[in-house]
Protein backbone atom coordinates (compact mmCIF):
# COMPACT_ATOMS: atom_id res chain seq x y z
CA UNK A 1 0.00 0.00 0.00
CA UNK A 2 1.49 3.32 -1.01
CA UNK A 3 1.74 6.24 1.41
CA UNK A 4 1.93 9.05 -1.09
CA UNK A 5 -0.06 10.53 -3.94
CA UNK A 6 0.39 13.76 -5.82
CA UNK A 7 -2.90 15.56 -5.25
CA UNK A 8 -4.04 18.56 -7.29
CA UNK A 9 -6.90 20.52 -5.72
CA UNK A 10 -8.91 22.82 -8.00
CA UNK A 11 -11.71 25.09 -6.71
CA UNK A 12 -14.09 26.96 -9.03
CA UNK A 13 -16.57 28.67 -6.69
CA UNK A 14 -16.58 32.46 -6.93
CA UNK A 15 -17.53 32.60 -3.23
CA UNK A 16 -14.85 30.56 -1.43
CA UNK A 17 -15.75 31.78 2.07
CA UNK A 18 -19.28 30.36 1.88
CA UNK A 19 -18.78 27.65 -0.72
CA UNK A 20 -20.49 24.32 -0.01
CA UNK A 21 -18.56 22.65 -2.82
CA UNK A 22 -15.31 23.81 -1.29
CA UNK A 23 -16.28 22.56 2.18
CA UNK A 24 -17.01 19.13 0.72
CA UNK A 25 -13.74 19.26 -1.19
CA UNK A 26 -11.92 20.00 2.06
CA UNK A 27 -13.42 16.88 3.63
CA UNK A 28 -12.52 14.74 0.62
CA UNK A 29 -8.96 16.10 0.49
CA UNK A 30 -8.49 15.55 4.23
CA UNK A 31 -9.66 11.94 3.85
CA UNK A 32 -7.22 11.36 1.03
CA UNK A 33 -4.36 12.89 2.99
CA UNK A 34 -5.27 10.75 6.00
CA UNK A 35 -5.12 7.63 3.87
CA UNK A 36 -1.96 8.74 2.04
CA UNK A 37 -0.03 10.46 4.88
CA UNK A 38 2.86 11.61 2.69
CA UNK A 39 0.62 13.23 0.09
CA UNK A 40 2.10 16.05 -1.97
CA UNK A 41 -0.56 18.74 -2.39
CA UNK A 42 -0.89 21.55 -4.89
CA UNK A 43 -3.91 23.88 -4.81
CA UNK A 44 -5.33 26.35 -7.29
CA UNK A 45 -8.27 28.73 -6.93
CA UNK A 46 -9.50 29.03 -10.51
CA UNK A 47 -10.92 32.50 -9.82
CA UNK A 48 -7.46 33.98 -9.45
CA UNK A 49 -5.99 35.39 -12.67
CA UNK A 50 -7.65 32.92 -15.07
CA UNK A 51 -7.56 34.56 -18.53
CA UNK A 52 -9.90 33.78 -21.38
CA UNK A 53 -8.68 32.46 -24.70
CA UNK A 54 -8.33 35.28 -27.25
CA UNK A 55 -7.05 35.77 -30.79
CA UNK A 56 -3.40 36.09 -29.71
CA UNK A 57 -3.61 32.89 -27.67
CA UNK A 58 -5.21 31.00 -30.56
CA UNK A 59 -2.56 32.28 -32.94
CA UNK A 60 0.21 31.11 -30.63
CA UNK A 61 -1.41 27.76 -29.98
CA UNK A 62 -1.82 26.99 -33.68
CA UNK A 63 1.77 27.95 -34.46
CA UNK A 64 4.07 24.93 -34.29
CA UNK A 65 6.20 24.91 -31.15
CA UNK A 66 9.48 25.30 -33.06
CA UNK A 67 8.15 28.37 -34.91
CA UNK A 68 6.75 30.32 -31.96
CA UNK A 69 8.41 33.63 -31.24
CA UNK A 70 9.09 34.90 -27.72
CA UNK A 71 5.75 36.71 -27.51
CA UNK A 72 3.85 33.58 -28.50
CA UNK A 73 5.75 31.43 -26.02
CA UNK A 74 4.96 33.97 -23.33
CA UNK A 75 1.28 33.97 -24.34
CA UNK A 76 1.11 30.19 -23.78
CA UNK A 77 3.23 30.10 -20.63
CA UNK A 78 0.30 30.09 -18.19
CA UNK A 79 -1.46 27.37 -20.17
CA UNK A 80 1.77 25.36 -20.06
CA UNK A 81 1.87 25.81 -16.28
CA UNK A 82 -1.72 24.59 -15.82
CA UNK A 83 -1.04 21.54 -17.99
CA UNK A 84 2.17 20.81 -16.09
CA UNK A 85 0.10 20.69 -12.88
CA UNK A 86 -2.24 18.13 -14.44
CA UNK A 87 0.65 16.04 -15.70
CA UNK A 88 2.24 16.13 -12.24
CA UNK A 89 -0.87 14.92 -10.41
CA UNK A 90 -1.90 11.33 -9.72
CA UNK A 91 -5.22 12.38 -8.23
CA UNK A 92 -7.31 15.50 -8.84
CA UNK A 93 -10.08 16.94 -6.69
CA UNK A 94 -12.21 19.52 -8.49
CA UNK A 95 -14.96 21.41 -6.67
CA UNK A 96 -17.53 23.48 -8.52
CA UNK A 97 -21.02 24.89 -8.11
CA UNK A 98 -23.55 24.91 -10.92
CA UNK A 99 -24.13 28.46 -12.18
CA UNK A 100 -27.17 28.94 -14.41
CA UNK A 101 -27.20 25.24 -15.33
CA UNK A 102 -23.52 25.23 -16.39
CA UNK A 103 -19.99 25.53 -15.05
CA UNK A 104 -18.58 28.82 -13.72
CA UNK A 105 -16.82 31.00 -16.29
CA UNK A 106 -13.48 30.57 -14.50
CA UNK A 107 -13.71 26.79 -14.82
CA UNK A 108 -14.60 27.04 -18.50
CA UNK A 109 -11.60 29.34 -19.01
CA UNK A 110 -9.34 26.77 -17.30
CA UNK A 111 -10.74 23.99 -19.49
CA UNK A 112 -10.05 26.00 -22.64
CA UNK A 113 -6.46 26.55 -21.51
CA UNK A 114 -5.69 22.89 -20.78
CA UNK A 115 -7.39 21.22 -23.77
CA UNK A 116 -4.64 21.55 -26.37
CA UNK A 117 -4.05 19.33 -29.40
CA UNK A 118 -0.77 17.36 -29.27
CA UNK A 119 -0.31 18.38 -25.63
CA UNK A 120 -3.24 16.92 -23.68
CA UNK A 121 -4.92 15.11 -26.59
CA UNK A 122 -4.12 14.26 -30.19
CA UNK A 123 -6.13 13.59 -33.31
CA UNK A 124 -5.92 10.17 -34.96
CA UNK A 125 -7.68 8.46 -37.86
CA UNK A 126 -9.98 6.92 -35.24
CA UNK A 127 -10.75 10.23 -33.55
CA UNK A 128 -9.18 12.18 -30.68
CA UNK A 129 -7.12 10.35 -28.07
CA UNK A 130 -6.42 11.73 -24.59
CA UNK A 131 -2.81 11.90 -23.43
CA UNK A 132 -3.16 12.38 -19.65
CA UNK A 133 -3.42 8.73 -18.70
CA UNK A 134 -3.30 6.91 -15.36
CA UNK A 135 -5.03 9.60 -13.29
CA UNK A 136 -8.17 9.78 -11.14
CA UNK A 137 -10.43 12.77 -10.62
CA UNK A 138 -13.13 13.30 -8.00
CA UNK A 139 -15.53 16.08 -9.00
CA UNK A 140 -17.62 17.70 -6.26
CA UNK A 141 -20.67 19.50 -7.69
CA UNK A 142 -23.24 21.57 -5.80
CA UNK A 143 -26.47 22.97 -7.20
CA UNK A 144 -29.17 25.26 -5.89
CA UNK A 145 -32.34 23.88 -7.45
CA UNK A 146 -31.38 21.72 -10.43
CA UNK A 147 -31.06 17.95 -9.94
CA UNK A 148 -27.88 16.32 -11.19
CA UNK A 149 -28.37 13.88 -14.08
CA UNK A 150 -31.52 15.74 -15.11
CA UNK A 151 -32.22 17.40 -18.49
CA UNK A 152 -31.09 20.75 -17.05
CA UNK A 153 -27.76 19.44 -15.70
CA UNK A 154 -25.13 20.73 -18.12
CA UNK A 155 -22.30 20.28 -15.61
CA UNK A 156 -21.72 16.63 -14.70
CA UNK A 157 -21.93 15.16 -18.20
CA UNK A 158 -19.88 18.00 -19.65
CA UNK A 159 -17.08 17.59 -17.10
CA UNK A 160 -17.01 13.82 -17.61
CA UNK A 161 -16.63 14.41 -21.35
CA UNK A 162 -13.88 17.00 -20.93
CA UNK A 163 -11.71 14.89 -18.64
CA UNK A 164 -12.28 11.72 -20.63
CA UNK A 165 -11.32 13.69 -23.76
CA UNK A 166 -7.87 14.45 -22.32
CA UNK A 167 -7.37 10.88 -21.12
CA UNK A 168 -8.63 10.92 -17.52
CA UNK A 169 -11.28 8.23 -17.48
CA UNK A 170 -11.34 7.28 -13.78
CA UNK A 171 -13.96 9.85 -12.80
CA UNK A 172 -16.14 10.06 -9.69
CA UNK A 173 -18.98 12.58 -9.30
CA UNK A 174 -19.92 13.62 -5.76
CA UNK A 175 -23.08 15.69 -5.79
CA UNK A 176 -24.87 17.93 -3.32
CA UNK A 177 -27.70 18.99 -5.57
CA UNK A 178 -30.87 20.97 -4.88
CA UNK A 179 -29.30 22.70 -1.88
CA UNK A 180 -32.09 25.30 -1.93
CA UNK A 181 -34.65 22.54 -1.38
CA UNK A 182 -33.05 20.70 1.54
CA UNK A 183 -29.47 21.76 2.17
CA UNK A 184 -28.97 19.53 5.20
CA UNK A 185 -30.06 16.35 3.41
CA UNK A 186 -28.16 17.23 0.26
CA UNK A 187 -24.95 17.92 2.16
CA UNK A 188 -25.33 14.68 4.14
CA UNK A 189 -25.81 12.71 0.91
CA UNK A 190 -22.59 14.16 -0.52
CA UNK A 191 -20.68 13.41 2.68
CA UNK A 192 -21.90 9.82 2.45
CA UNK A 193 -20.62 9.67 -1.14
CA UNK A 194 -17.24 10.94 0.04
CA UNK A 195 -17.07 8.28 2.74
CA UNK A 196 -18.01 5.59 0.20
CA UNK A 197 -15.48 6.86 -2.30
CA UNK A 198 -12.81 6.84 0.41
CA UNK A 199 -13.67 3.25 1.41
CA UNK A 200 -13.62 2.20 -2.24
CA UNK A 201 -10.17 3.71 -2.63
CA UNK A 202 -8.89 1.73 0.35
CA UNK A 203 -10.27 -1.54 -1.02
CA UNK A 204 -8.91 -0.85 -4.51
CA UNK A 205 -5.46 0.02 -3.17
CA UNK A 206 -5.32 -3.05 -0.93
CA UNK A 207 -6.38 -5.48 -3.64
Amino acid sequence: MKNQIKLLRLDASANPAGSSSRKLGDELSENLQHYYPDTLLRERNLNHDMPFVDAQWIGANFTSAEDRDDAQQHRLAFSDQLIAELKWADHIVLTTPMYNFGVPAALKAWIDLVCRADVTFRYTSDGPVGLLLGKRIDIVITTGGAPLDSPVDFVSGYLKQVFSFIGIDEISIIGADQMNVDAKASFAKARSQIATSYTTAIVREAS
